[in-house]
C-alpha cells in the first residue's frame, strides 16, 4: 500500500477521539445499570474495564497528534498501528466478557439484552473507526463475536443456536463492509489527491504561462482567465473578464478602436466556428499580440502571445536586407523593386501617362579621398553626403545608394525634361558647401546622369544603363556636372561593347602590332631611343586609336596582358637595331598591380639578349600617385640593374618636386603642351627653359615631346638645356618594317655616343 494511503488510515483510526470516549463513558454506565440491577460484581468490573479502556485510548490519540507523523513516514505508521491494534483487542475482549458474562453468568434479562444490543451497536463503530485496518477489524470483531455467539449457543434451544451461527455470518459481512468502505475511501483519496495535483498543475502552469490565456465556455463566456490575460485587456480599459461573453469583451474593444476592427471580426469569426486558427492584433503603443484560438466540444481557449519583439526583429531584419547598413538608405535591391513597382504601374489599363526620371550621382574623386584620409572619414563622407541628398530630393523621390560612391535616384512624375534637369541642378548645388569631416574641411563634387522616359513598357534596366551612360559623359567632360541622356551615347556605348569584345579577340589572337617613334639627341640629330606604340588595326574599323582602345583595355583588365606583349616585342626589335639605340615602353598602374613587371622585363632581356641598359621603362605621375609604394619598389629593382627610368608627361598632372626626388628617375619627358607655342610666346618658353634647367640640376636627361616644327627646335636649342627631343618634325610612329632603315639612315653619319642614351 503507498504510504500516503497508509498513513491516511492510520490518522483515520485516530481521529474524533472524544467521541470514541464519550461511547466508551456511555458503555461504561450500560454496564454499571446491568450490573446494579443484577447486583453482580463481575459486571461492575466490566463498567471499570469500559471506563480504564476509554481514557487510555483517549491518551493514546492524543499522543498521536502530538506525534504528528509524516505524509509518507510508514515507519511511523507501522507503530501507531501496533499500538492501536492492542487497544483495539483489549476493548474487543472487554466487549465480548461482557456479552459472555451477562448471558452465561448473571443470566440477566435486562444484562443479556443491554449487553447484545450495545456490542452490536459497537461492532458497527467499529467497522466505521476501523474500516482500513483488516487486522485490527478481524481481531476485534472475533474478540467480541466469539463470546457472544458462545453465550447465545449456551441457552441450548435451536433459536439461539441459529442466532449464534448468524453472528458468524455477520462477522463475515463486516469485514467485507469494512474492506468496502476501504476502497471507497482509498479511491476517494487518490482521488482527491490527483485532483489536487492537477489543480495545482494547472495553476502552476496558468501563473508561469508567459502568455495571456482565456477558456470559454459552450455559450463563448469566458469562464477561466490567467494573471497576464487580466493584465493585458485592463491595459486596453477592460478590467472585468470573468463571466462576461468574448463577444461582447472583444467588440468593445473594436468598436471603441483600441483593436481593429477587422481583427476583432476575424477573431470573433474564428471562435463563433469552433475552429482553430491565428489572428494578428495591434495593440497601442505599437504592441503586438497573436491570438491562438483551439476549440474542443463546443469549448475554445485563446492564447496571446506577444510578439512584439519577433515582429520588432523581423523589421529590423527586413530594414537590414533592405537598406544599406552605412546610410540607412534603401540599397540596390530594394530600390529595384520600389521602382519597378511604380514603373510597371503605367502599363495598366486606365494609367495616366507620365515622364519618369531616373539618376545616378557618383561622387568625383572619393577614392583620392579614401586614400588619403582613410575609411573612416571616408564612410563620414558618405553619410552627409547622403544626409543633403534627402535634404534635396523631392519628398516623393526613391532615394537610394547603389554602393560605393553611387546613389541613384527615381521620380515617378516630373513635368519634362526641363524640370528633371532642373532637379540635376538642385543636387550640384547642394554640394557648393564644403563637408567638415573628423576635423578636415573639404571640397567634394558630385557628376550626375539623368535619364528620363515616357515610354511605358521601358524597362528599370534600361533607365538604369542610360542614366550610367550620361554620367559617363559628365565624368568625361571634367567632373562636376550633369550629363543628360541622348541617342548619341547609346551609339556610342554599343560601339564601346564592340570595340570591347574586338579588343579582347584581338589581343588573344595576336593581332595588335607596334610602331614606333624616334628620340633624337637635339645637337648631333642622331636617334638616341624608340619609344614602343601599341596599333589596333580593326579589320572593319580600320585603325583604332591608342586614345581609344588603351583605356578600353584597362577597363576590361587587358593593359597588363598588352603591356606584357610589348615589352618582350619590343626589346626582341630593338635588339636587332643597329648600334646602342633603345626602346622606351609605357607602363600603366595596373601593370604595378597586375603583374609581376620586375620578372617580365627579365624574362624578355633574357630572350631578346638585349643589353638592360638600352631599355627604358616610361611612367606617368598618375601612376606613381596611384601605387607609390609598389611603383618604388618596383623601379628601384628595375634601375638597380641598369634600366632607365623616365617620367612621362611631366606638367600635366601633380608636377610634384618630391617624386622627382624619391624616386629613381634618370629622364625627364616635357609634356607636349610646354612646346606648342614657344617660338611665339616668351612666358611660354620661360616656362620650359626654366622646367629643362630644374631637369638637368638634378642631373636628368631632359626631353621634350611634341616637336612639330624647325622653328621650335632652333628655339630649343638657343634658350634651353633639354637635350633630347620627339615628335613630328622629325618622325611619325613607324611600323617595325620602317624603323630599323629610319635609324640606319639617321644615324650613318657617326655611331652615337653611349652617353646619349641617357644624359645626352
Amino acid at each position: 500500500m503507498p504510504a500516503l494511503d497508509y498513513v491516511s488510515i492510520i490518522r483515520s483510526v485516530y481521529r474524533d477521539r472524544r467521541a470514541m470516549l464519550a461511547a466508551a463513558w456511555g458503555t461504561a454506565l450500560a454496564a454499571a445499570l446491568s450490573a446494579y440491577k443484577s447486583q453482580s460484581l463481575p459486571l461492575f468490573a466490566i463498567a471499570l474495564a469500559f471506563i480504564i479502556m476509554g481514557v487510555l485510548r483517549y491518551a493514546d490519540s492524543r499522543a498521536f497528534q502530538r506525534a504528528d507523523i509524516g505524509s509518507d513516514d510508514a515507519e511511523a505508521a507501522e507503530h501507531w498501528e501496533n499500538r492501536a491494534v492492542v487497544s483495539g483487542a483489549l476493548t474487543g475482549i472487554v466487549y465480548g466478557a461482557w456479552c459472555f458474562i451477562s448471558m452465561v453468568v448473571v443470566r440477566d434479562p435486562f444484562a443479556a439484552l443491554t449487553s447484545a444490543t450495545l456490542t452490536t451497536a459497537a461492532m458497527v463503530g467499529l467497522v466505521a473507526r476501523n474500516f482500513g485496518l483488516d487486522r485490527l477489524v478481524t481481531i476485534q470483531m472475533v474478540l467480541v463475536i466469539l463470546p457472544l455467539s458462545v453465550g447465545y449457543a449456551m441457552h441450548g434451544d435451536i433459536y439461539h443456536i441459529v442466532l449464534a451461527l448468524l453472528l458468524g455470518i455477520m462477522l463475515a459481512s463486516f469485514r467485507k463492509l469494512a474492506a468496502d468502505t476501504r476502497s471507497i475511501l482509498l479511491s476517494a483519496v487518490h482521488g482527491r489527491v490527483e485532483a489536487s495535483r492537477l489543480a495545482a498543475e494547472l495553476d502552476m502552469a496558468m501563473t508561469t504561462l508567459e502568455h495571456g490565456l482565456c477558456m470559454l465556455d459552450e455559450r463563448g463566456v469566458i469562464s477561466v482567465a490567467n494573471e497576464r490575460a487580466v493584465r493585458l485587456f485592463n491595459l486596453m480599459g477592460q478590467s472585468d473578464l470573468l463571466g462576461q461573453p468574448v463577444s461582447a469583451v472583444l467588440g468593445t474593444l473594436g468598436d471603441s478602436g483600441v483593436l481593429p476592427r477587422t481583427a476583432v471580426d476575424r477573431l470573433l469569426d474564428v471562435i463563433g466556428k469552433h475552429t482553430s486558427g491565428k489572428v494578428l492584433l495591434c495593440l497601442p503603443a505599437g504592441r503586438y499580440y497573436e491570438v491562438s484560438v483551439s476549440s474542443r466540444l463546443e469549448r475554445s481557449v485563446l492564447l496571446f502571445e506577444d510578439i512584439s519583439e519577433r515582429i520588432a526583429s523581423e523589421e529590423r531584419i527586413n530594414f537590414m536586407a533592405r537598406h544599406d547598413t552605412l546610410t540607412a538608405l534603401p540599397n540596390r535591391t530594394y530600390f529595384g523593386e520600389l521602382a519597378t513597382e511604380d514603373m510597371e504601374a503605367r502599363r495598366f489599363a486606365g494609367a495616366r501617362p507620365r515622364l519618369v526620371s531616373l539618376m545616378i550621382i557618383d561622387i568625383d574623386d572619393f577614392k583620392h579621398v579614401n586614400d588619403t584620409f582613410g575609411h573612416i572619414v571616408g564612410d563620414e563622407l558618405l553619410m552627409q553626403v547622403a544626409n543633403r541628398l534627402r535634404q534635396t530630393v523631392p519628398a516623393e523621390a526613391v532615394l537610394a545608394r547603389l554602393g560605393g560612391d553611387e546613389f541613384v535616384i527615381y521620380r515617378g512624375a516630373v513635368g519634362d525634361a526641363a524640370q528633371a534637369q532642373a532637379d540635376a541642378t538642385a543636387i550640384l548645388g547642394a554640394f557648393s558647401e564644403p563637408f567638415r569631416l573628423e576635423g578636415l574641411t573639404l571640397s567634394v563634387t558630385v557628376s550626375v546622369g539623368l535619364t528620363t522616359s515616357a515610354i511605358a513598357t521601358e524597362a528599370l534596366d534600361d533607365l538604369m544603363t542610360k542614366a550610367d551612360l550620361a554620367l559617363y559623359s559628365a565624368k568625361g567632360d571634367g567632373k562636376a556636372r550633369s550629363q543628360l541622356f541622348h541617342a548619341q551615347m547609346d551609339i556610342d556605348y554599343h560601339y564601346r561593347q564592340r570595340l570591347k569584345a574586338d579588343l579582347r579577340d584581338a589581343v588573344r589572337d595576336g593581332a595588335l602590332s607596334l610602331s614606333f617613334q624616334p628620340l633624337l639627341d637635339i645637337a648631333t640629330r642622331k636617334v638616341v631611343t624608340c619609344e614602343a606604340l601599341a596599333r589596333w588595326n580593326h579589320p572593319e574599323l580600320g585603325p583604332i586609336p591608342p586614345s581609344t582602345f588603351i583605356p578600353l583595355a584597362e577597363e576590361m583588365g587587358l593593359i597588363s596582358t598588352i603591356t606584357s606583349w610589348v615589352i618582350g616585342h619590343a626589346t626582341e626589335q630593338c635588339s636587332h637595331w643597329p648600334g646602342n639605340v633603345g626602346v622606351a615602353v609605357n607602363i600603366s598602374a595596373r601593370d604595378f598591380r597586375g603583374s609581376d613587371l620586375g620578372n617580365l622585363v627579365e624574362d624578355a632581356l633574357a630572350r631578346s639578349g638585349l643589353d638592360p641598359a638600352r631599355l627604358e621603362i616610361e611612367v606617368t605621375e598618375t601612376a606613381v600617385i596611384e601605387e607609390r609604394e609598389i611603383a618604388h619598389r618596383v623601379l628601384s629593382d628595375l634601375a638597380a640593374k641598369g634600366i632607365a627610368i623616365a617620367l612621362d608627361d611631366f606638367g600635366t598632372g601633380y608636377s610634384s618636386l618630391s617624386y622627382l626626388n624619391a624616386l629613381p628617375f634618370t629622364k625627364l619627358k616635357i609634356d607636349r603642351s610646354f612646346v606648342a607655342d614657344i617660338a611665339s610666346n616668351p612666358r611660354s618658353l620661360r616656362l620650359l627653359a626654366n622646367v629643362a634647367r630644374l631637369g638637368r640640376d638634378l642631373d636628368l636627361t631632359v626631353i621634350a615631346e611634341g616637336v612639330e616644327t624647325e622653328e621650335q627646335l632652333n628655339t630649343m636649342l638657343a634658350h634651353t638645356e633639354i637635350q633630347q627631343v620627339q615628335g613630328y618634325f622629325f618622325s611619325r610612329p613607324l611600323p617595325e618594317r620602317d624603323i630599323g632603315e629610319l635609324i640606319g639612315r639617321l644615324n650613318a653619319a657617326q655611331a652615337t655616343p653611349q652617353a646619349n642614351l641617357r644624359h645626352g
